[in-house]
């Protein structure tokens, strides 16, 4: 039995297609903050693991300038964890969205923010996760 040739997939047509989204990503993100409403949560650092999503118009990117560096992300975290202490996740994800929608890149921001001392060793973690859209 002789086999058909396969087809040279550069020889093929470019099929009609534009890219709508991307998202740029981060997860597992471990950033030291004092943060939680009880006593002994008061001037305490805890760790906090958080993922970031953002939307970003990146369609033709093809240097780094042209997209959004994965290293802002780690840095606007940062920036809210040494802000002081924050008694909620909520609020600790709020802030780190705005941070990210400040770059008029970014459409959409999903935060979620786990606090894996929360409810230990009951459970591996407890947190939060919102959506911040530019309006």
């Amino acid at each position: 039995m002789v086999s058909s040739p396969r087809p040279d997939p550069a020889a093929q047509p470019t099929p009609e297609a534009r890219v709508v989204m991307t998202k740029v990503f981060v997860t597992g993100l471990k950033v030291q903050a004092e943060i939680g409403v009880y006593r002994h949560e008061i001037g305490r650092v805890q760790p906090l693991v958080v993922d970031v999503e953002l939307d970003v118009p990146t369609a033709g990117a093809e240097r780094l300038a042209d997209t959004l560096n994965y290293e802002t992300i780690l840095d606007a975290a940062r920036a809210v964890a040494s802000q002081g202490h924050i008694e909620l996740v909520e609020t600790f994800a709020e802030r780190l969205a705005r941070v990210c929608l400040a770059d008029p890149r970014v459409t959409r921001a999903r935060v979620r923010v786990e606090k894996p001392l929360a409810l230990a060793p009951d459970a591996v973690g407890a947190g939060v996760e919102i959506t911040v859209v530019r309006t």
